[in-house]
């Protein structure tokens, strides 16, 4: 919005408005044509009036440069209302009779509009003492500075011109751009309904642009998500329209908003039923760089619904997202393939079409040029995930990925080894892959993972070791292994809370026919910590402990 000069006082402009109001009301009583437009607008006037009246001695004294503009601005269309009605007071007009009804209508809509300029104003409390003093005072905090400017931003956003809102626009976003704290302010001071609206009803191409930058910027700082969550489809069905229609940079800050809201189930039935996965797709294929990026990760978040799952086979998503793998940058790759992950899991069809179209050398390039550890994390978790069917899983075990994915158990991301390890247990599938896994060093990287820090890593290696022991070879490994049946046992305590005790039970089950293991084990306390799973009802925990019992006595029985 233009300021105005701080020198031009509020009050002499105030007064003219006034009175300038009164006389119009008075004129309106004398003319001849469109009588009952003229009445409804004499109840606006008498609407402003009330309004005004109730803010003048605020906008007096506070000496804004908006309240001058928005008088300014009435005080235009009350003289030009004045000309309007004096032309109606003949019974002939001049301009004839569409126009002049044509001009009523649109004197009509201003009325309206400044009426409601009034309601925001008195609503904004831009004009209290407080406010005037914080923005004045040095003493006063930044904080509070920053919630009065929020307060006059979302004013001025509400009121006044395209080019005003633009100018605003331009604004808010320098001081959301300065701080997530300045987010967190202008969050609660209501930011948020303002720019929807903006986003809902201008025409401006600008302003949609600039309120969706500005959403998108609130919609990455997690504490203010639950704000953009409560406006619902309102919200969502602005967002899917600029995916549709808008520019190249607002796409990209459309699908930065998406990202944020696509985590519920109601919202990802909402985005798949409007077309957004279509739209989405198209950027995948056609956008910049960093709106690819973006897209596919709102789209990894929509592939965990299952209700939704049919839109991406209608679209054709899977060509598209493996193209990305290819082409993308980093970003893209990451969240294209953590796409394609969740949107095969559970669906064993699926599975082998995305095996057969990625191809095992395009997977195994995937896999080798992988340039991040999150890459890298999320290419384990995707050959982890086709894994899980047992045809591709004898297919990758044929084709070089068990010497990989022991390799991937002693990488130094905690994400990757616990991925690595869930890709084993798919992965021994048979006798022949168990042996062979046991072979290349798989038993002891997952004894290492047994003393990793995370639950979940320690799970992983329990349950990868646990369908390991299925083989004899393994078994002998484990047990010539320094801390192996030790870092097994010291699991079995219940302060190792959170850990699933089924997978070491069953480790522990498959070594009790070998007496020197059955040593072992006793030796480091399992009866005490098997008594206690005992009775808390663990599976598996009273058939170990009576196969241990027996041992004790198959012992003394052999010394008679």
């Amino acid at each position: 919005m233009k300021e105005s000069p701080q020198e031009e006082p509020v009050a002499p402009i105030l007064t003219e408005t006034e009175a300038v109001l009164r006389s119009l009301v008075d004129s309106i009583s004398q003319v001849q044509i469109f009588k009952g437009k003229w009445s409804l607008i004499k109840v606006k006037l008498a609407t402003l009036e009330t309004r005004l009246s109730e803010i003048s001695v605020s906008i007096a004294a506070a000496e804004n440069p908006l309240s001058f503009d928005l008088l300014q601005s009435l005080s235009a269309t009350c003289s030009a209302a004045a000309s309007l009605a004096a032309l109606c007071r003949e019974q002939t007009l001049q301009g004839g009779k569409l126009r002049t009804q044509n001009d009523i209508d649109s004197l009509s809509g201003k009325l309206d509009a400044h009426i409601n300029d009034l309601e925001v104003l008195a609503r904004s409390g831009i004009f209290s003492p407080s406010d005037s003093t914080s923005m004045s005072t040095v003493e006063s905090s930044r904080r509070e500075s920053v919630r009065t400017e929020a307060r006059n931003l979302m004013t001025r956003l509400q009121i006044g011109s395209t080019e005003s809102k633009n100018s605003t626009l331009d604004l808010l976003l320098g001081l959301l751009q300065e701080d997530d704290k300045n987010v967190l302010i202008a969050v609660a001071q209501g930011i948020v309904p303002v720019l929807v609206r903006l986003l809902d009803s201008s025409s401006s191409s600008e302003i949609k642009e600039r309120a969706v930058t500005a959403i998108a910027k609130i919609s990455t700082v997690d504490s203010s998500k639950h704000v953009l969550l409560a406006e619902g489809l309102v919200l969502l069905n602005n967002l899917l329209r600029v995916l549709e229609s808008g520019s190249i940079f607002a796409k990209e800050k459309s699908c930065i908003a998406l990202k944020a809201l696509s985590n519920s189930k109601e919202n990802a039935r909402a985005i798949g039923s409007r077309g957004g996965i279509s739209s989405l797709l198209e950027i995948c294929q056609e956008g910049t760089p960093i709106s690819q990026a973006v897209a596919a990760g709102v789209l990894r978040n929509l592939a965990v619904f299952t209700e939704i799952k049919e839109n991406f086979i209608e679209e054709h998503a899977v060509l598209t997202l493996l193209a990305l793998c290819n082409s993308g940058t980093a970003l893209a790759q990451e969240n294209s393939i953590g796409c394609l992950c969740n949107l095969v899991s559970g669906d064993d069809e699926l599975k082998l079409f995305v095996a057969r179209e990625v191809g095992i050398e395009n997977l195994k390039n995937i896999w080798d040029s992988a340039p991040t550890a999150q890459n890298f994390e999320v290419v384990v978790h995707l050959v982890r995930t086709l894994a899980s069917c047992s045809n591709i899983a004898e297919f990758l075990a044929a084709n070089g990925f068990l010497s990989r994915v022991v390799g991937a158990l002693s990488f130094g991301a905690m994400g990757v080894r616990i991925a690595a390890a869930k890709a084993v247990y798919d992965l021994a599938y048979s006798s022949k892959t168990r042996k062979e896994l046991g072979e290349i060093g798989c038993i002891v990287q997952l004894v290492k993972m047994l003393d990793g820090k995370a639950v979940e890593e320690k799970e992983a290696a329990a349950k990868a070791l646990s369908t390991l022991m299925n083989y004899a070879g393994n078994r002998r490994i484990l047990r010539k292994e320094e801390k192996g049946i030790v870092s097994v046992v010291i699991l079995l305590d219940t302060s190792a809370q959170n850990l699933d005790k089924k997978y070491l039970i069953s480790t522990l089950a498959s070594l009790v026919h070998s007496k020197k293991c059955r040593k072992q084990i006793v030796a480091a306390r399992a009866g005490v910590y098997l008594q206690k799973l005992v009775d808390l009802d663990v599976e598996g925990a009273k058939n170990l402990v009576d196969s241990l019992g027996r041992g004790k006595l198959w012992g003394v029985f052999a010394k008679h």
